[in-house]
């Protein structure tokens, strides 16, 4: 992450809406290559030690499932664009939402760092803050997996990002 990789008190995030449903994204700068970040994000090996178990096939059209440590998500994907390393998008499925979600990452190299963009469509407006405090949650364990420490206290950090997400999604809705 460029600052303080605990996360502070610093937003990543914005929110917004596209055709009634809630849009999160997340723009962060990461102190790795892009090649490296983009194992991060592909490879289930490393996917375990920062965001969960993630079983399938991770190529292009594969279907996969997967269980998120710091939210608690289980469901299924696909893969529906793999650019390496540049671009990565998958649908995903809760078992308990009728809706896909959409998940794309995109990266690009800044010197001897990488730019990573992760924007998630397709979840209930008014689950936007909830959201958008769990997917920073979810790129600050990937900084912190990344800079070779353990991952945080995530009720702690939900906590203490909610305010600012109630107050971002309360512009959007």
């Amino acid at each position: 992450m460029t600052s303080d990789a605990s996360g502070g008190s610093r937003i990543i995030g914005s929110l917004r809406t596209a055709d009634g449903k809630g849009v999160v994204r997340m723009e962060d700068r990461f102190a790795t290559d892009i090649d490296d970040l983009w194992s991060a994000l592909t490879d289930p090996v490393r996917l375990a030690r920062w965001i969960g178990e993630v079983e399938g096939d991770l190529r292009l059209g594969g279907a996969f499932r997967a269980r998120f440590f710091a939210s608690g998500w289980e469901g299924t994907g696909r893969v529906e664009a793999c650019e390496p390393p540049r671009r990565l998008l998958v649908v995903t499925k809760d078992a308990e939402e009728p809706d896909e979600h959409v998940i794309e990452a995109t990266l690009a190299s800044d010197g001897d760092h990488t730019m990573l963009v992760i924007e998630e469509r397709g979840m209930p407006v008014d689950q936007l803050a909830g959201y958008g405090a769990g997917v920073q949650i979810h790129v600050e364990d990937l900084a912190t997996y990344l800079a070779g420490r353990e991952r945080g206290d995530t009720q702690a950090r939900w906590s203490a990002l909610m305010p600012a997400y109630r107050d971002l999604a309360a512009d959007v809705t």
